[in-house]
């Protein structure tokens, strides 16, 4: 993976963020696996099964290395522990859309947009909704209902693996990641505010 990471950071223009269990960077180290990825050119660290209450450490070593820690949100997390969550989290706050398992989805739940609510009324740094969300118009009702923009991975697996080539597989997948972008795209995603690091530069957000 980190290896993948350092060939393709040179001609990717968008941050790239490694999502990733704790298990692999136990193993290497905390200081080795944030310094390795930092150098392959990752700008943001996703780790889904770290609590809050043990990221101090990791977070100060992302910052030392130039990287963002993005913390979770889900819809049982208690609006105390959102407030902990924003406050901790680097970049923006991936907001989980539901309980259970990724995957693709029909529709996004009408909750999602109270979570959007309440996590704004804690923070203002951006906010990204994922989990289900898997067409263009699916952001565009996330992003509608105030998300500052949306997080897609099964449907982007979907289409490169279920296509009859390699070639047509990367098409499909350039085809869904345009449709989605479009969907997301906003002025109002890009509302002034504080705090953030290099991902939230990218909603405007100093």
């Amino acid at each position: 993976m980190i290896d993948l990471v350092k060939r393709v950071s040179p001609g990717i223009r968008a941050p790239i963020v490694l999502f990733t269990y704790y298990n692999p960077i136990y193993q290497r180290g905390f200081e080795t696996f944030v310094r390795e990825i930092a150098d392959a050119g990752a700008k943001g660290l996703l780790v889904p099964d770290i609590p809050l209450e043990e990221t101090a450490e990791l977070s100060a070593i992302c910052a030392k290395n130039g990287l963002d820690l993005v913390l979770l949100s889900t819809p049982t997390t208690p609006i105390e522990r959102m407030e902990k969550i924003a406050k901790a989290s680097n970049g923006f706050i991936y907001l989980v859309s539901v309980t259970g398992v990724t995957g693709v989805r029909t529709g996004v739940e009408s909750r999602v947009e109270e979570l959007v609510r309440k996590l704004k009324t804690v923070t203002d740094k951006p906010v990204c909704v994922g989990f289900g969300i898997s067409e263009e118009q699916q952001a565009q009702q996330v992003v509608r209902w105030g998300a500052d923009g949306v997080i897609v991975g099964s449907a982007l697996v979907k289409a490169l693996g279920e296509a009859p080539s390699p070639e047509e597989g990367l098409r499909r997948l350039e085809a869904l990641a345009g449709e989605l972008r479009a969907g997301s795209n906003r002025e109002g995603a890009k509302a002034p505010g504080a705090g953030g690091g290099f991902f939230a530069n990218l909603f405007g957000k100093k």
